[in-house]
């Protein structure tokens, strides 16, 4: 095992990168907003589209179902940041 500190401080700068905020994936809050209402704008137009009778029922049944799953996505991930929110509000000063 190497102990010396320019082994250590290396390794501490790479996690330090690693955990930064930002890091990874490269996504951010706002795009993935832009995407889930692009989804929705997207999947009613195919609603609007199948009610003229320009759209196939398969092709409304997956904007459908794909619509249900971005929204029931959101919520849970909204729920998430609410509990953490009322958990960090809990926290002893």
């Amino acid at each position: 095992m190497d102990l010396n500190t320019s082994f250590a401080a290396a390794n501490y700068a790479q996690a330090r990168t690693a955990a930064a905020p930002g890091a990874g994936s490269g996504l951010n809050f706002s795009s993935v907003v832009g995407e889930f209402t692009d989804t929705l704008m997207r999947h009613e137009i195919t609603s609007r589209q199948a009610m003229a009778g320009e759209a196939s029922p398969h092709a409304l049944v997956e904007a459908l179902s794909s619509s249900q799953l971005a929204v029931e996505t959101v919520a849970t991930v909204r729920d998430k940041v609410v509990e953490a929110y009322q958990e960090i509000l809990r926290m002893p000063v």
